[in-house]
């Protein structure tokens, strides 16, 4: 009895070691990089030093044509402990019908694939990976979508290489027919989820720009109430913005509007995030991780002008 009851101590102690390393595990914070600044070595330099020194982790970088520069910047990154996810895009703007069930087009952009795992990418993401919006509205387009994206996932698994897929911030909300995107549809097809939940996407533009912390929160709690217990089956990175195309904002204020969303992402409980600038303007991100201090408050709301 005394030997049974040690021997359950033991196994007990031994997973709350364990359990506590999993949760342990640092959540996603990666920005988005793309190609033209990948081949800049200075600035990739300055991008890597920056983002260690506040914590970001992960680099989103395009695969638009493999070249040797690309392979020296990527060891770059790499060698400096930083996960590197490789972007595709599969459809640009969109597909047409004709090309969405092309297999020579899936099989083209899963040559990509091939080169960023070969550039050694730790995880593969997929954007737009959807139906021009100019496509009429119906259900069998998230069905089309899927099995692009179930073609792509059996490769990668055989692979051990993760699957992220990016999805329109609206979706989180309801299926997009028109586009085809159905995030319970392709659920059991992927392994990480990147709803693009940048207030500057959703109309009315001023109320949502106003409110990004309600935004970006709303979004991602109505993704999650989607799946039973609200538990999704893949991890959720959302993609939040580093600046609103629509406003001319002092610095000061975008530092704020990127920490009203790292707020949100974190009081919806996400596995991490990933901002999204177009020409990787990123101070004002480096500037937010550096000033957003301990406190638990919600950020102030951006006031428009």
């Amino acid at each position: 009895m005394f030997r049974k009851s040690v021997l359950l101590t033991i196994f007990s102690f031994i997973l709350t070691i364990f359990s506590g390393h999993v949760n342990a595990l640092p959540k996603t914070k990666g920005i988005y990089i793309n190609q033209g600044t990948l081949e800049d070595t200075k600035r990739m330099t300055y991008l890597i030093n920056q983002s260690k020194a506040v914590g970001i982790n992960t680099f989103v970088v395009d695969l638009e044509k493999p070249t040797r520069n690309y392979q020296k910047n990527i060891n770059l990154i790499k060698s400096n402990g930083l996960k590197y996810v490789a972007r595709i895009v599969v459809f640009p703007d969109g597909g047409r019908a004709n090309q969405i069930k092309s297999t020579a087009h899936w099989d083209k952009k899963y040559k990509l694939v091939e080169s960023a795992i070969g550039f050694g990418a730790d995880e593969i993401q997929l954007d737009y990976i959807r139906y021009s919006t100019k496509q009429p509205p119906s259900a069998q387009n998230a069905k089309d979508i899927k099995e692009v994206i179930k073609y792509f996932k059996q490769k990668l698994a055989a692979k051990g290489i993760p699957l992220q897929v990016d999805i329109f911030g609206e979706v989180s909300f309801k299926e997009s027919p028109r586009i085809g995107q159905n995030i319970q549809l392709f659920a059991d097809s992927i392994d990480v989820v990147c709803p693009m939940v940048y207030p500057s996407h959703y109309n009315p533009y001023q109320k949502h720009s106003a409110e990004p912390y309600e935004t970006v929160y709303k979004s991602l709690i109505s993704l999650k109430g989607k799946f039973e217990q609200n538990k999704t089956p893949f991890k959720l990175n959302p993609y939040i913005e580093a600046s609103n195309y629509h406003y001319k904002w002092s610095n000061a204020k975008k530092v704020g509007y990127i920490q009203s969303q790292i707020k949100a992402v974190e009081d919806a409980n996400a596995d991490g995030w990933f901002v999204w600038s177009p020409q990787n303007h990123y101070d004002n991100l480096f500037n937010a991780l550096k000033t957003r201090g301990s406190s638990s408050k919600k950020p102030a709301e951006i006031v428009m002008q």
